[in-house]
């Protein structure tokens, strides 16, 4: 109950606060390349439950269809895409999610379907057992994953074996030993990354 009521009110001040940044970056996308502001995709949340998650759109429309992983500099990403990717800003949408219930501000993050078919049994029902996160420790982390894959021989391969499992097992304990006070921490070490990247 103090995690939600917490998740309210601080997605709703980040969002009042947001507007006007918020607005110059939809200005700044639609200036810079053809297509809708928000990107919007399936991903599955609590209780396997799917929802579609907002983020500003970072890449060209209809870029999924060669692909749902980002590998290092990737030709898809606009120019004002790569400065939102660096930055992270293109999250900041995520907060809606988060006022509608979909999402917490921290929590495991929500992975899509074809990823989560892969999730081991073991893992599966307690990964999926809190809401997702804007951020979480594996996103701390694994801050430049994009990079990490872009040195693989199979991007996909190394994100299936190696990435995913890694994350998952943070994701785990994260939503075994999570509190009020242990999230306070990880918001504070995602807003001091944030800060170095803008």
């Amino acid at each position: 109950m103090a995690k939600r009521l917490f998740d309210l009110i601080a997605a709703g001040l980040g969002l009042a606060l947001l507007a006007l940044p918020g607005l110059l970056v939809a200005l700044a996308i639609k200036l810079d390349s053809p297509g809708p502001v928000f990107f919007r995709q399936e991903r599955v949340g609590r209780g396997g439950r799917p929802f579609r998650i907002h983020k500003f759109r970072s890449m060209r429309v209809e870029a999924e269809r060669q692909g749902q992983l980002t590998v290092g500099a990737d030709a898809r990403i606009t120019r004002v895409g790569g400065w939102l990717r660096r930055s992270k800003l293109d999250e900041l949408p995520q907060l809606i999610d988060v006022l509608v219930g979909d999402m917490s501000l921290v929590g495991p993050r929500p992975e899509v379907p074809r990823y989560v078919a892969v999730y081991p049994a073991s893992l599966r029902d307690v990964v999926l057992s809190v809401r997702p996160g804007i951020t979480d420790p594996a996103s701390l982390r694994l801050a430049d994953e994009s990079l990490l894959l872009a040195h693989a021989v199979d991007p996909e391969k190394e994100y299936v074996e190696v990435i995913l499992p890694a994350k998952l097992e943070e994701a785990a304990a994260y939503a075994k030993q999570a509190t009020l006070m242990s999230d306070l921490r990880i918001i504070f070490r995602t807003l001091s990354l944030l800060l170095k990247r803008i």
